[in-house]
Protein backbone atom coordinates (compact mmCIF):
# COMPACT_ATOMS: atom_id res chain seq x y z
CA UNK A 1 0.00 0.00 0.00
CA UNK A 2 1.17 3.28 -0.31
CA UNK A 3 0.29 6.97 0.21
CA UNK A 4 -1.67 8.77 3.06
CA UNK A 5 -3.82 5.23 3.70
CA UNK A 6 -0.93 3.32 4.41
CA UNK A 7 0.75 5.94 6.57
CA UNK A 8 -2.43 6.09 9.08
CA UNK A 9 -2.42 2.52 9.14
CA UNK A 10 0.69 2.40 10.25
CA UNK A 11 0.20 4.44 13.09
CA UNK A 12 -1.78 2.55 16.75
CA UNK A 13 -5.05 3.50 17.40
CA UNK A 14 -5.98 6.40 19.54
CA UNK A 15 -8.20 5.20 22.85
CA UNK A 16 -10.49 7.48 24.48
CA UNK A 17 -11.54 6.13 28.36
CA UNK A 18 -13.70 6.98 30.47
CA UNK A 19 -14.21 5.31 33.88
CA UNK A 20 -14.24 0.84 32.54
CA UNK A 21 -15.23 2.15 29.03
CA UNK A 22 -12.71 2.81 26.16
CA UNK A 23 -13.10 3.22 22.78
CA UNK A 24 -11.06 4.17 19.13
CA UNK A 25 -11.13 7.18 17.95
CA UNK A 26 -12.09 5.47 14.65
CA UNK A 27 -14.83 3.71 16.30
CA UNK A 28 -16.22 6.49 18.04
CA UNK A 29 -16.81 8.68 14.51
CA UNK A 30 -18.50 5.33 12.87
CA UNK A 31 -20.79 4.99 15.94
CA UNK A 32 -22.05 8.47 15.94
CA UNK A 33 -22.70 8.68 11.67
CA UNK A 34 -24.48 4.89 11.94
CA UNK A 35 -26.79 7.14 14.42
CA UNK A 36 -26.83 10.53 12.82
CA UNK A 37 -27.94 8.72 9.75
CA UNK A 38 -30.42 6.50 11.68
CA UNK A 39 -31.98 10.19 13.48
CA UNK A 40 -32.19 11.13 9.59
CA UNK A 41 -34.05 8.33 8.53
CA UNK A 42 -36.51 8.56 11.34
CA UNK A 43 -37.09 12.60 11.21
CA UNK A 44 -36.92 13.27 7.68
CA UNK A 45 -40.28 13.48 6.23
CA UNK A 46 -40.98 10.71 3.10
CA UNK A 47 -42.89 11.84 0.12
CA UNK A 48 -46.31 10.44 0.47
CA UNK A 49 -48.34 9.70 -2.52
CA UNK A 50 -50.57 12.45 -1.81
CA UNK A 51 -48.41 14.90 -2.48
CA UNK A 52 -47.68 17.15 -5.41
CA UNK A 53 -51.42 16.30 -5.98
CA UNK A 54 -54.90 18.29 -6.27
CA UNK A 55 -57.45 17.03 -3.53
CA UNK A 56 -60.28 16.23 -5.12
Amino acid sequence: MSGWISNFMNHPATYLKAGWVQISVSNLIVILLMLTVFALAIFIPFPNEDSGKGKK
